[in-house]
């Protein structure tokens, strides 16, 4: 069961976010944090994982260290070390896309197992909306992501390596399919 720790972090989160939609829609971006947590629950992550998933967007997108301080007073230590492991750029400007893209991959090689399940989530969950998106909107859908349509789907693809080699959960596996049907709707061969 989830404690008002669960609840806290919500409201947290609802109100952190509150200004904040998906990139290029107007879905309210708490629907994306709500999602990752419910993944990270299903695959059997603990009260703390979930609060991460909840948050793990606060210190990139709303704060940085100011956001960093504020997790860790309310919800300790170890949300606030899976947060940061699920953290790609804490300045602003952020580093050029691909660099930062890049140093976060070579992190999820050293990343602890709760951190790769929150990250894993977070990615099906974007995965899933791509794939929506681009069957709406078609190529045009791609001129969204700073990497375009070759360097989101080459993330994707290293992501997809990263957790298969440490995790071969559902969690992963539907990951690895979803970029594959990606992959399908793209005209790209791989898989």
């Amino acid at each position: 069961m989830l404690s008002e720790r669960y609840e806290d972090a919500l409201i947290f989160a609802t109100r952190l976010h509150s200004r904040q939609v998906r990139k290029g829609t107007r879905v309210p971006y708490i629907t994306h944090l709500l999602t990752v947590s419910a993944l990270v629950l299903e695959d059997g992550g603990s009260e703390d994982e979930a609060i991460a998933a909840l948050l793990h967007d606060a210190i990139e997108d709303q704060g940085g260290d100011s956001a960093r301080q504020e997790i860790l007073r309310r919800f300790g230590a170890n949300v606030a070390r899976i947060v940061e492991g699920c953290t790609d750029a804490d300045t602003l400007p952020k580093p050029p896309w691909r660099e930062r893209k890049e140093a976060y991959l070579a992190h999820l090689y050293e990343a602890p197992a709760d951190v790769r399940r929150v990250s894993a989530a977070d990615k099906l969950h974007n995965a899933r909306c791509i794939v929506r998106d681009f069957r709406e909107q078609g190529e045009v859908f791609w001129s969204k992501f700073k990497g375009g349509k070759d360097g989101t789907l080459w993330y994707f693809h290293e992501l997809v390596k990263i957790f298969q080699s440490f995790d071969r959960s559902l969690l992963v596996d539907e990951l690895a399919r979803t970029v594959a049907e990606l992959d399908q709707l793209a005209g790209r061969n791989e898989g």
